[in-house]
């Protein structure tokens, strides 16, 4: 019988460097998938603060930190990234492990937005998408969750069959603002 080796979704593609921007994977000790039923959102949010450290976000917001973040995922959905969903959580809200389903990475350094602009069709300088802002949109071709995770730092999320082009559109556009400025 074969023996098979787990591999993360960016393995042998991560880290890139180029200009002043890095991009690193982020593999997560597990995401969780959370939709709280109806009527129960106020005690999920009460439950997740209780087991997690941090409330349910509003719409287009994450709350957490590193290692541990609740992010926004669309109506009624958030997505639990870094630590394992608590047991107190389970009547409060349907849960699915997605730990499989996504590829992460971070993309951080002085022209992350420079190269984020080129392949997202939204506005993501400081000044209007701030830190624990997110969004579910594009990135070229992509459906992908954004957020912002500091300064000049993002978190972003893709199905794992799209990690090599994803990595792919990110050193593409990491070499174009690299060659415009002249680095």
């Amino acid at each position: 019988m074969a023996e098979l080796i787990a591999k993360t979704p960016c393995a042998g593609l991560l880290p890139l460097e180029g200009g002043a921007v890095a991009v690193t994977e982020v593999v997560p000790e597990a995401m969780t998938l959370m939709a709280p039923f109806n009527g129960r959102e106020a005690a999920f949010s009460d439950a997740l603060k209780d087991a997690h450290g941090m409330a349910t976000p509003a719409p287009k917001r994450a709350t957490g930190r590193e290692g541990a973040r609740a992010v926004w995922f669309g109506r009624g959905q958030v997505m639990l990234i870094g630590a394992r969903a608590q047991t107190a959580l389970a009547g409060h809200a349907a849960q699915t492990d997605q730990s499989d389903a996504w590829a992460a990475v971070r993309i951080a350094g002085d022209d992350a937005e420079a190269v984020l602009a080129r392949l997202v069709p939204m506005d993501l300088r400081q000044r209007v998408f701030k830190r624990g802002h997110t969004a579910r949109t594009l990135l070229g071709h992509m459906t992908t969750s954004i957020t912002r995770v500091g300064d000049d730092a993002f978190m972003i999320l893709v199905f794992r069959s799209m990690a090599e082009t994803l990595v792919h559109e990110l050193q593409t556009a990491m070499k174009g603002v690299a060659g415009r400025r002249g680095a």
